[in-house]
């Protein structure tokens, strides 16, 4: 049997499995059970943070023939999560754009579901829709049939017509915080029997940006390649990052004026092969947080940050201006190097 992505091993099956958006999932719950279901629904939001997972549950939800549904043990529940129900059309806008594919698709919408009590028609990355596809889909949204109920899914809601955001009951999806992904992090490598500590599962939280997809994921590839224990110092590797301890001596170096040993270090972290946009989000990261305990303190009190005495060390040894200065120059270093060929010598002149 192929091998199948952690992602979608432990993707939520149920409203209650799914983290980080209960304003959406405890709304969508009391809609199915006073049976006050919208037509079309617009979920927006961020990569990765559940949208095209809530819609495969609110498909299950209003077809499910059990008596707590989604039950996932009904036929149509079973199908659902296999993605072969006929009456759950999954549609991808990118690659279906045009107004053809729109037609081609109102024009089945007016046909009786098989097997449901409702026709689903998924549209992923609906901002992906040209003009005349928006227009042809307009109309079908404006009057749609009673059996047929519209998911469109995006991550850039701005670019909708107004008149299809209209004619939907919206939800935004926020990024998901690090103590639940953490969570489901834990979860899933209990379950796998993972070896990682903590503090690596912390750090692929925080480095997922909000994205439990992108967690996950980054979890899959590190239990791939560690033979051991998950450390920090695995995370780093696979993501071509430099350790803390490196970033904090560059950072200090910078702060005592020592470019000889600032050259150095780079030649490691060149010869290492690491990656210098990253380093450089990361030295931003760090600044940031230096200049916010420099001009409020108090901020980091009540929080668990990481390398906060390292922080609130160097952060004495250099002044507001010269942090806020540093800021703008790496904005502007990261605005560069993406389009360069030399990275390094762009790091290392700023």
């Amino acid at each position: 049997m192929s091998y199948k992505a952690l992602y979608r091993t432990y993707r939520p099956q149920t409203f209650e499995d799914v983290a980080g958006q209960s304003h959406v999932t405890i709304t969508l719950k009391n809609a199915i059970k006073e049976n006050r279901i919208a037509h079309a629904y617009l979920f927006a939001g961020p990569r990765g943070t559940g949208k095209t997972t809530i819609a495969k549950i609110l498909a299950k939800a209003i077809n499910c023939t059990g008596d707590h549904p989604p039950c996932n043990e009904c036929p149509n529940c079973k199908a659902i999560t296999q993605g072969d129900h006929p009456d759950v059309i999954e549609i991808d806008a990118a690659s279906n754009n045009g107004v053809n594919e729109v037609r081609d698709l109102i024009d089945k919408v007016k046909y009786a579901p098989i097997n449901a009590k409702y026709k689903v028609y998924i549209i992923d990355e609906v901002h992906m829709l040209s003009t005349g596809a928006f227009n042809a889909l307009l109309k079908t949204l404006e009057e749609p049939p009673e059996h047929v109920i519209f998911i469109l899914a995006t991550t850039e809601p701005q670019k909708l017509p107004i008149t299809i955001i209209s004619r939907c009951q919206r939800f935004d999806f926020k990024k998901i915080n690090v103590l639940d992904i953490s969570k489901r992090l834990k979860y899933i490598s209990q379950k796998e029997g993972i070896d990682i500590d903590d503090e690596a599962i912390e750090e692929i939280a925080k480095l997922s940006e909000g994205a439990m997809r992108d967690a996950i994921g980054l979890l899959d590839q590190i239990s791939s390649f560690a033979d051991s224990k998950i450390t920090v110092e695995d995370i780093y590797t696979i993501r071509g990052s430099v350790s803390n301890r490196v970033l904090i001596e560059l950072i200090e170096k910078y702060i005592d004026n020592d470019a000889s040993s600032i050259l150095s270090i780079v030649d490691d972290i060149y010869l290492s092969g690491k990656d210098f946009y990253r380093l450089s989000e990361d030295i931003l990261v760090f600044y940031r947080n230096m200049l916010i305990s420099k001009v409020a303190p108090s901020y980091f009190e009540d929080k668990a940050l990481p390398l906060k005495d390292d922080i609130m060390r160097l952060s004495s040894k250099i002044e507001v201006k010269r942090i806020e200065r540093m800021i703008k120059k790496l904005e502007e270093l990261l605005r560069n190097i993406k389009s360069s060929d030399y990275p390094r010598i762009l790091f290392e002149t700023t």
